[in-house]
């Protein structure tokens, strides 16, 4: 007997069965990911946003499917990000 599978995003953008669940989520759409329980995207759960979700192992990978960090939720990694990419030329 096999246990539950949860899907989740791999380093490559596709979908990967896994029996642990993700510890982060994202938006399809939007491209960022952030923690499970971020009222960022708690909120917009009536307004279509669950259609779009998506789940990671971890930070790591979510960044390698080209995701990045939330400003609500996860404050510190976005300030680096934004400094990163302002660095490199891409904002």
């Amino acid at each position: 007997m096999t246990g539950k599978q949860y899907t989740l995003l791999g380093p490559d953008g596709q979908e990967v069965l896994s029996a642990v669940p993700g510890t982060l989520g994202g938006n399809r759409r939007r491209k960022i990911y952030g923690r499970l329980d971020c009222r960022s995207a708690v909120g917009s759960l009536p307004t279509g946003y669950a259609k779009h979700r998506v789940f990671f192992a971890d930070e790591v990978t979510a960044i390698a499917a080209g995701y990045r960090p939330c400003a609500t939720c996860m404050q510190v990694e976005y300030a680096t990000w934004v400094a990163e990419a302002m660095r490199s030329g891409r904002l």
